[in-house]
């Protein structure tokens, strides 16, 4: 295998761009409601909550190094897709292309969708019926939109990335000096918890974690843009590292300020009425109803950017696992005017109106994770595979402390996978059925193909 080849791709993001990029993708809306099931899951003990998300953070930044490696040694556009394929199969990086179009993608739109509505809730009362039926509404509404060519416009997503950070460093710079209670933050009291969710600790740990992951994800795209990095086997590795380290701290810091000034009691009730905006109520009790609105108004345009963007780019997936051949002709079809795939935009839409009749937020949350965890475990034991597979390969930035930190990697995603299995078993089996699916559905088309090629030749 080589890795010297051409590249037609511009490089021109250096470190600070690279951790842009991260920081961007990764600080989404998941910082301002995942905190409300982080807690419910651990039955309502700050301290534990706090350690799960150090514990997602840590997860994450291993995972990212493993990443690294993988992306300095093959600096290609595509990323995990390249190194599945090519440490396994590429109908493993098929299944993972499918995970997208039919799970992630549109899992993520439904959950954004909802998470954008619901975030309403704190200023009126809205039915879970209407939540969903506003929710369906808005995905309508841009699903339409790009269909008609309607592109994401710079000037939106940089008011998106303005509007991710003010409410979030508004929230905790505030919170943390102004806020006047003390957080117990002890753990005498996490076998009461564990009682009160019926779950073991590790079992309610584990399952706490996974809602972090949602706020966390999004790390692993940056080897996706290795083409465009300048020096990628320096500048990938430190982005990662310096990316996925600050936003740790800078998600650690935001959910201890709101302990800083809502009591437990208070956040308890705010959740038993299907308010998970935490952080909305600190911005009201600090600046009054006017800086709840502007946080409110924030959180909006970052979820709509996001969810625009999401809508934009997600039917490209389609189209290109079309292209490919593996997939349905129908998905290449490009519109004569306004030059989009169409078809794949209107099924991309179809499957996450889907979901969001089919699963609520919290549920959207762990289909996406669990679906994404199955393929970052298979990419991060792809670095074994080409220690062993291309021993001579040059390999600019190694694994901390290898294998030791691929093989804690590893079994904590395996762990994750199994405990989620477990604990959520209807979202679990349907993120494996697609995977089974996608198998199948590989095979079709691959027969398909030499068929058409020995007809061909004949």
């Amino acid at each position: 295998m080589s890795t010297n080849e051409a590249s037609e791709l511009k490089r021109e993001i250096g470190v600070f761009g690279g951790i842009s990029i991260i920081g961007g993708i990764m600080i989404g809306a998941g910082i301002f409601y995942i905190g409300s099931y982080v807690l419910m899951r651990v039955g309502m003990n700050i301290g534990l909550a706090l350690i799960c998300w150090l514990i997602g953070g840590l997860i994450s930044l291993m995972g990212g190094l493993c990443y690294a490696e993988l992306g300095s040694m093959m600096p290609k556009a595509g990323g995990a897709t390249v190194y599945l394929n090519e440490a396994y199969h590429p109908i493993v990086g098929f299944m993972s292309g499918m995970s997208s179009c039919l799970l992630a993608g549109p899992g993520s739109i439904a959950g954004l969708s909802i998470a954008l509505i619901a975030s309403f809730r704190t200023f009126a009362t809205i039915s879970d019926v209407g939540l969903k039926a506003l929710a369906v509404m808005l995905i309508v509404f841009l699903t339409v939109c790009n269909c008609y060519g309607v592109k994401k416009a710079s000037v939106l997503q940089n008011v998106s990335m303005v509007a991710k950070l003010v409410p979030i460093l508004l929230i905790m710079i505030s919170a943390l000096f102004m806020g006047n209670i003390f957080p117990d933050v002890s753990l005498s009291t996490v076998n009461e918890a564990a009682q009160s969710t019926g779950r073991s600790v590790i079992g309610m740990i584990a399952f706490a974690v996974v809602a972090t992951l949602w706020a966390y994800d999004g790390w692993q795209n940056l080897n996706a843009l290795a083409e465009e990095i300048k020096e990628p086997q320096r500048n990938l590795p430190l982005s990662l590292a310096i990316g996925i380290g600050g936003v740790i701290i800078l998600y650690m810091l935001f959910n201890f300020s709101i302990f800083r000034v809502l009591p437990m009691e208070d956040i308890k009730n705010m959740i038993a009425k299907g308010d998970y905006y935490l952080g909305t109520e600190v911005a009201r009790r600090i600046f009054g109803n006017t800086g709840a609105v502007i946080v409110v108004i924030g959180m909006i345009l970052a979820i709509f950017g996001s969810l625009n963007g999401l809508i934009l780019s997600g039917p490209r997936v389609y189209y290109a696992l079309a292209k490919e051949g593996h997939f349905f002709k129908m998905f290449l079809n490009v519109h004569p005017v306004y030059k989009v795939p169409t078809n794949a935009i209107i099924a991309q839409g179809i499957v996450s109106i889907t979901l969001v009749l089919s699963r609520n937020l919290e549920q959207l949350a762990t289909l996406v994770v669990f679906t994404g965890m199955i393929f970052k475990l298979l990419t991060i034991l792809s670095v074994v595979v080409f220690r062993k597979k291309y021993p001579n390969m040059e390999r600019p930035y190694k694994v901390i402390a290898y294998p030791v930190t691929v093989i804690i990697t590893a079994l904590v995603f395996l762990g994750l996978i199994l405990n989620n299995l477990a604990k959520d078993p209807v979202n679990s089996i349907l993120s494996c059925a697609v995977q089974i699916f996608a198998v199948a559905l590989y095979m079709y088309f691959d027969r398909k193909i030499k068929k058409e090629k020995m007809n061909e030749e004949i």
